[in-house]
């Protein structure tokens, strides 16, 4: 059996934490030079794709290629793409611990963990990179743009799977506090279950008949003036689960701009609502040293149910 050869390492730095473009050159093809190709495939106008080229911005693994470099199938070539307008968001992400195997952030709301769709730059992967010098950071696990809290980072590529394997293998205890309506009708703890999905393109996870493959515990810690403060421990880490939970439980998040309804598209930016959602805790044993870690979030839910 042939083995595919490696890939080659990237000619170009990160620009504002972001990797470059990396693109193979399809075996098959009638192009005459890497820039028709170029221009054939990405969806800018030609013109833009000759101003990359005369800026020496098109790398191959030997540095920057003229316009009229040949092209050879199979080769690889590297470039920055345009980074489209993004809504800066205002909040920091904030490094509660870092050693040589792993960052642990306290995220915002409204930022993303990593670069996808219209969020690139504004992401604390991206911003973590640029602003600790760690070009090979990575993310052990996932988090919602509009929760807020602890995030684990992996600073090397040797280590990822050590650490994304305790997400994947529910070696980690979780731990969230949200607000949400109170019902004093509504027994608690209790343990919530159900089937749930969510389809490539669709805004919402939704529960449909079958087995159950996600399951949440819902304490509830406080309540005042019809609002309840609750920890959550998920148990499974399907997408949007504890905001799908707490909804079919009848108290849906505070804030929430999907459920138990879609909101208009500008609620999913309103910096002066956030979801009253924080992943709060932490705790696991490092599997590289053995360790005993835990973390809690030094932030705090702005509609919180205090006592005063």
């Amino acid at each position: 059996m042939r083995r595919r050869s490696a890939v080659p390492p990237a000619p170009l730095p990160q620009r504002r934490g972001v990797d470059p473009v990396r693109r193979r050159l399809p075996v098959e093809g009638d192009w005459t030079t890497v820039r028709d190709y170029l221009a054939d495939r990405l969806p800018v106008p030609s013109e833009l794709v000759d101003a990359m080229f005369a800026e020496g911005t098109v790398h191959g693994t030997a540095g920057p290629l003229p316009a009229d470099a040949p092209y050879l199938p199979g080769g690889y070539v590297w470039y920055h793409r345009e980074l489209g307008p993004e809504v800066p968001v205002p909040f920091p992400v904030t490094v509660l611990y870092r050693d040589e195997r792993i960052v642990v952030a306290d995220k915002p709301h409204f930022l993303a963990v990593t670069p996808r769709g219209r969020h690139v730059v504004e992401t604390a992967l991206s911003r973590l990179r640029d602003e600790l010098a760690l070009p090979e950071l990575s993310p052990a696990h996932r988090l919602d743009r509009l929760t807020a809290g602890l995030t684990l980072f992996v600073v090397r590529p040797e280590h990822r799977s050590a650490y994304q394997g305790l997400f994947a293998e529910r070696r980690v205890t979780k731990e969230y506090r949200a607000v949400a309506p109170y019902d004093p009708a509504l027994t608690l703890p209790r343990t919530v279950t159900g089937h749930l999905v969510k389809e490539r393109g669709e805004l919402t996870a939704r529960e449909v008949p079958g087995e159950s493959n996600s399951r949440s515990v819902v304490e509830l810690l406080t309540h005042r003036d019809g609002l309840g403060g609750y920890r959550l421990l998920p148990e499974t880490g399907k997408t949007h689960q504890l905001r799908v939970h707490l909804s079919m439980l009848g108290i849906p998040i505070l804030h929430d701009p999907l459920y138990p309804e879609v909101l208009p598209e500008t609620a999913l930016d309103d910096f002066r609502h956030p979801l009253q959602l924080l992943a709060h805790r932490l705790e696991f044993t490092d599997p590289v040293t053995g360790e005993p870690l835990r973390f809690e979030s030094a932030r705090r839910l702005s509609d919180w149910p205090s006592a005063d």
